[in-house]
């Protein structure tokens, strides 16, 4: 997609910090980083969202962003990781292609587990929304 700057990135025409690249993902340093290697890790071909990509190029990237996980691990030694996606809007997608975050954590950082990100129960008991799947 043209008018994306993630495939703008992919294409060279806006530079970036790389940490890996192999010919399906690329993972480069987050431009307004939220920890010391707060890295992206996206697919080089467009896709929204993980639904756009298809088994092989899912798993692909997962295996990219374990690659860059070891990456990290080696040269910043971090004490531990969180890693994540924002799908959609409601999630806080703010760039439409699939990105990876990979936040390397450090003893004492402040941060928080993924269950700080949201606290919103809900009008249904957890039998209820169980019910749902039944």
């Amino acid at each position: 997609m043209e008018q994306c700057i993630f495939c703008k990135i992919v294409k060279g025409n806006i530079p970036c910090h790389k940490i890996y690249e192999d010919n399906d993902s690329l993972a480069f340093l987050d431009v307004k980083p939220h920890a010391k290697g707060h890295t992206v890790v996206i697919p080089k071909n467009h896709a929204v969202t993980i639904f756009d990509l298809n088994d092989k190029q899912y798993q692909k990237l997962m295996l990219d962003v374990k690659k860059t996980m070891n990456i990290l691990q080696e040269k910043l030694g971090p004490d531990g990781f969180n890693v994540g996606w924002n799908h959609h809007t409601a999630a806080g997608q703010v760039v439409p292609h699939v990105h990876i975050h990979i936040f390397p954590r450090y003893i004492g950082d402040g941060g928080g587990s993924m269950h700080s990100i949201i606290r919103n129960l809900g009008e249904l008991s957890v039998d209820e929304v169980a019910k749902l799947f039944t």
